[in-house]
């Protein structure tokens, strides 16, 4: 092809599409579809496209009949009444109704119509000199289509929707089905985000290097009643723009015009498939978007595990686990040594809950409700011998303020004192504070981000969290010289880092965001900066809290209200596009997922609502339960009786009640009279001041803090265990598991 000038306004409004030579000037006066060059004036004069009046004598005489107004459901359907247009105008051309346009029969219409001097010198048989494609001297109403870009797509009925199912680990492609002559270009969408424009690790789609130019929205026919207006009977121009080309509004410009070939290959590969890219993929044509094919991707990561619902010693041994499909086998063994905890010897410092008091440290030892060991205020630092919790000024008894404490590959505690501005390391082999860290003022949240080794801590500055900041630990688990590094963010007032869990066990992203803004800003957890901010404005929502389920990849947010007591409804976000997919429904509160993301619970005052995942990664509501408490925390059970199945725990921010709800049923049980928990002005530092603590993915202890007492439950047969007295305030609970 060669260069297209664009030396005329009406060139730009008249873009002519893709033939071999463009010779006569009647040609420029007529063409309907590309050519080599645009150099004629006559161009100029001939507008038969692209006018909203259509005031040129030359085209008022150039009467175009039809014999009836297309159908009314023709008028709604943009290419269904350009296709019968086009069939009308072939009617009309056809003298002689054999289903072909020959040369004479041009002729006769030119000379009836008296079309001659109002063309200025081009012909009807113009047509069929460049648009005979199959040269054979006439015109078939399938060359009429092509000449005006008349699309017909077609979709089989039993693959409007198609459902494929891809084991964790392996690529998927996904095929459209949608077929038909001079078919635009596929696109691909998921939860209504086109893909095709995106940069995507896991995703690509073929490219698409060309640029639509010149389209033009309207065509003019003078028909024998009139005017007729063709909406959207449109010639499209697909050229190669390079990218350093530039122009302005009424520049001229010279490119490199080449018709692009779309291929038969528009489909959407997924290199490497896991649970977040479960969901809906939807593929249409460009402009057509009322045909279209929903992909249904499920992706298999059940069936890879066994459960066992109680161990013996002759359970002990190697378990291989072995996959068959039409590709081939291949096998793993895992292995499985079973022992008896009450084998083991006293100084075991396994399996332990770490409780955080007013009076230190509490270790306890579920099974026999024993204390194990007690950490107090007074005892010392290793590193700089100052005391755990050093005496205040003007307070008459020694005691401990702590805010939140996390488990660092069962090696380390790492816990924070507001009151002192730092962060204190426990050595769990050796139950002994090893080292402290200065921090911001205030240091009230902390996350071990696994994937990276580091430890997140938030600090407020002061109670009115007038200077937030956030400060990261790296290579925490080594804790030989631990030091801190500040994070480059301002007016952070909380963040998120979504848990590792069977499935997903390296976590790249996370999210911080300010509670009185509508945004929450993405950020690279091993580079620790920002990478984009995903703004809440156009839906009204300032982000409180946020949680995550691979299943699908849906964050969930929760949104402040809009005033006291208000409720707002939660939003979701798609992990895979980070597109705003919309609201939850109607669902509102701070939410929890599951360990096998399969379950978000919602709690939003004395309501408790839950919705599953479908193996569709779909999200619905399974039931909205109305509780007599306000819930304060929840946390997950798994089912010791079935598989893939889980309890919840709720407790209540001002009654001595805890619930326990079976997940798969609804079915509720009030473990009562726990005594009072703290009271909310107490514990300044979240909403939950009761906290419930699980006892790790298969134990199957949990235990909850009262006023000024300890109670452990037995999540195997839902019951109460055992009280622990004289703990006050032990609010900052972590677990720690085999040593």
């Amino acid at each position: 092809m060669g260069h297209t000038k664009f030396e005329s306004p009406c060139v730009d409004n008249h873009r002519l599409v893709g033939h071999k030579e463009f010779e006569s000037s009647c040609v420029d006066n007529h063409r309907l579809v590309g050519h080599k060059e645009f150099e004629s004036p006559c161009v100029d004069n001939h507008r038969l496209m692209d006018h909203k009046e259509f005031e040129s004598p030359c085209v008022d005489n150039h009467r175009l009949a039809r014999r009836q107004s297309p159908p009314g459901s023709l008028a709604r359907d943009r290419a269904a009444q350009k296709r019968f247009l086009t069939q009308e105008l072939f009617k009309h051309l056809d003298l002689n109704s054999d289903g072909h346009l020959s040369s004479s029969e041009l002729a006769q219409l030119m000379k009836k119509e008296a079309l001659e001097d109002a063309l200025l010198g081009c012909t009807l048989e113009d047509l069929l000199r460049f648009d005979d494609y199959d040269s054979d001297g006439r015109l078939s109403l399938q060359e009429l289509y092509t000449a005006f870009q008349v699309v017909r797509l077609s979709l089989a009925e039993e693959q409007r929707v198609t459902v494929s199912t891809v084991p964790v680990g392996l690529s998927a492609v996904l095929s459209c089905a949608i077929r038909g002559a001079l078919r635009p270009p596929i696109l691909w969408k998921r939860n209504g985000v086109v893909l095709n424009a995106l940069d995507l690790e896991d995703i690509n789609m073929p490219n698409l290097p060309y640029t639509k130019v010149a389209m033009i929205s309207e065509m003019l026919l003078v028909i024998e009643n009139g005017l007729q207006t063709i909406p959207g009977f449109t010639l499209i121009v697909n050229v190669f723009t390079p990218e350093s080309s530039t122009a302005g509004p009424g520049d001229g410009m010279s490119v490199p015009a080449q018709v692009k070939d779309f291929g038969e290959d528009d489909s959407l590969y997924i290199t490497k498939v896991t649970t977040v890219h479960m969901g809906n993929y939807t593929c249409h044509a460009s402009g057509y978007e009322e045909l279209y094919q929903t992909h249904v991707l499920q992706v298999n990561a059940n069936g890879s595990e066994l459960h066992i619902g109680s161990v013996r010693y002759e359970d002990t041994g190697a378990y291989t686990c072995i996959a068959r499909n039409e590709v081939g086998v291949d096998e793993d063994i895992s292995s499985l040594f079973i022992e008896d905890s009450a084998r083991k010897t006293r100084l075991s410092v396994g399996n332990m809950f770490y409780v955080f008091s007013e009076d230190g440290i509490t270790v306890l030892q579920p099974n026999e409700c024993e204390i194990r060991r007690h950490i107090r205020p007074q005892e010392r630092i290793f590193t700089s011998y100052e005391e755990i919790c050093p005496k205040v000024e003007g307070e008459d008894t020694q005691s401990c303020l702590w805010a939140s404490a996390v488990n660092v590959r069962d090696k380390y505690i790492y816990v924070s004192q507001p009151k002192q501005n730092r962060v204190l390391i426990i050595d769990i082999q050796t139950q002994k504070a090893i080292q402290s860290l200065d921090v911001d003022p205030l240091p009230t949240k902390l996350h071990y981000d696994k994937s990276h080794d580091q430890v997140w801590v938030l600090s407020w500055g002061d109670m009115r969290k007038s200077s937030t900041t956030l400060q990261v630990i790296p290579e925490a688990s080594a804790a030989e010289e631990p030091h801190v590094v500040r994070a480059p963010f301002h007016g952070v007032e909380d963040f998120f880092i979504p848990p590792t869990n069977l499935i997903i066990n390296h976590v790249r992203f996370g999210f911080i965001f300010n509670t009185s803004r509508p945004a929450v800003h993405k950020i690279d957890l091993e580079t620790v900066t920002v990478l984009k901010t995903l703004s809440l404005r156009p839906q009204g929502c300032a982000p409180r809290a946020m949680a995550y389920t691979h299943l699908g990849g849906y964050y969930v947010v929760q949104c402040q209200g809009g005033g006291p007591g208000a409720v707002s409804p939660q939003l979701l976000l798609d992990s895979v596009t980070d597109a705003i997919i919309g609201p939850n429904g109607a669902v509102a509160g701070a939410p929890h997922v599951s360990p096998d993301g399969r379950f978000v619970v919602s709690a939003a005052g004395h309501r408790l609502r839950v919705q599953a995942l479908s193996d569709r990664g779909e999200l619905t509501l399974l039931y909205d339960l109305q509780t007599h408490i306000q819930v304060a925390d929840v946390t997950f059970q798994p089912s010791f009786a079935e598989g893939n199945q889980y309890y919840i725990y709720a407790t209540s921010q001002l009654q001595t009640d805890v619930l326990c709800v079976e997940l798969a049923t609804g079915r509720m049980k009030v473990l009562k009279n726990l005594k009072d928990p703290i009271a909310p002005k107490d514990w300044p530092w979240s909403s939950s001041n009761r906290i419930i603590k699980d006892s790790g993915l298969f134990g199957q202890y949990l235990i909850t803090p009262a006023k000024e007492s300890l109670f452990v439950i037995n999540g195997r047969q839902n019951t109460l265990r055992c009280e622990v007295s004289g703990v006050r305030r032990g609010n900052t609970v972590v677990w720690v598991g085999e040593v």
